[in-house]
């Protein structure tokens, strides 16, 4: 998996279209192997984007739980923490 790809289910606020595209994005890149397309494939890339979102969205919309749904300020707090652990950088 795509580490710049985030999980998108169960917080609250709920993931925003743009999320939903950001992470269609890196996984339509990851698959192809390009940052950019080509003049040429430019349309199919898109396009790909546009059919991940739309299964990434209708995924999510479908999807339930029990589970309480999670705060993006704690989630990026635990992110940071375990990043400068990790890297042994200080957390501000």
């Amino acid at each position: 998996m795509c580490r710049n790809i985030k999980t998108l289910f169960n917080f609250e606020p709920p993931a925003t279209e743009l999320e939903i595209r950001d992470a269609s994005l890196q996984f339509v890149r990851k698959l192809s192997g390009f940052t950019v397309p080509s003049k040429a494939n430019e349309a199919a890339f898109e396009r790909a984007v546009a059919e991940v979102a739309a299964s990434a969205r209708a995924l999510i919309n479908s999807m339930v739980t029990t589970a309480e749904p999670r705060d993006r300020d704690t989630e990026a707090a635990k992110a940071r923490a375990r990043s400068a652990e990790r890297f042994g950088i200080r957390a501000s």
